[in-house]
C-alpha cells in the first residue's frame, strides 16, 4: 500500500489479488475438500504414524495438497501450505482448548461465543 498526494490509498494490485485468492482458501467449498485430504494423509497429523517422521513421505504428502491448492491460489508453494496448515491446527487447537477449559469451569451450559 501506498500513499500518493491528497492521502489517498493505493492497495498494489498483487496485494488486492492475494487477499482475494487467500478468501478462496477459506470458502465453504474449498476448505471441507482440503480438510478431508488433510485427513487422509496421516503423517501429517497421526505421531504414530511410520510417515511421520519420514520426510520424503511427508514432502509427497505435501505435493499432493499442493495439487488441490493450487487451482484455488495458483502462486502457492510448500511454504505457503505449511503456514496455512499450521494456522489451521493453532486455530483448532486454540478452539478445542477453550471447549474443554469451558467444560472444566462448569460453563458447559454456554458456547465457545458465549451464547446459550
Amino acid at each position: 500500500m501506498r500513499y500518493v498526494s491528497g492521502g489517498q490509498r493505493i492497495i498494489s494490485a498483487d496485494r488486492a489479488n492475494k487477499a482475494k485468492m487467500v478468501d478462496k482458501f477459506t470458502d465453504p467449498d474449498f476448505l471441507p475438500k482440503f480438510l478431508n485430504m488433510y485427513r487422509e494423509l496421516p503423517c501429517f497429523w497421526q505421531v504414530t504414524c511410520r510417515e511421520y517422521s519420514n520426510k520424503q513421505k511427508r514432502k509427497a504428502a505435501l505435493e499432493k495438497l499442493l495439487e488441490l491448492v493450487k487451482p484455488v491460489y495458483p502462486m502457492a508453494d510448500i511454504n505457503y501450505l505449511k503456514a496455512k496448515i499450521g494456522s489451521l491446527r493453532s486455530t483448532y487447537n486454540r478452539k478445542r482448548k477453550e471447549v474443554q477449559d469451558s467444560m472444566r469451569s462448569g460453563a458447559a451450559a454456554y458456547d465457545c461465543n458465549g451464547n446459550l
